[in-house]
């Protein structure tokens, strides 16, 4: 196995610290704008850059979806540049 292949499939954000941002994202009622700083803050933390308006594109489709723990995923694996 080549070291690409041994990268492919690996998650960056675990799935239990997802659905936590999830559930906080769900309960405290944030329009995308703020969802996109929780979002971008939640990337900074771990290491990772992404752009603003990016950030506010992925908080609006997420959150017309509810936050499913494997879109977020998705998105977030697109959306950060490592630092």
């Amino acid at each position: 196995m080549t070291t690409a292949e041994s990268i492919i499939g690996v998650e960056k954000f675990p799935t239990a610290d997802l659905a936590g941002l999830r559930e906080e994202l769900l309960n405290a009622h944030l329009d995308s704008w703020q969802a996109a700083d929780v979002i971008i803050q939640y990337l900074a933390t771990r290491g990772y850059g992404v752009s603003g308006s990016a950030a506010r594109s992925t908080a609006s489709r997420l959150e017309s979806t509810r936050y499913p723990v494997e879109q977020m995923q998705q998105e977030f694996e697109r959306l950060a540049m490592v630092m």
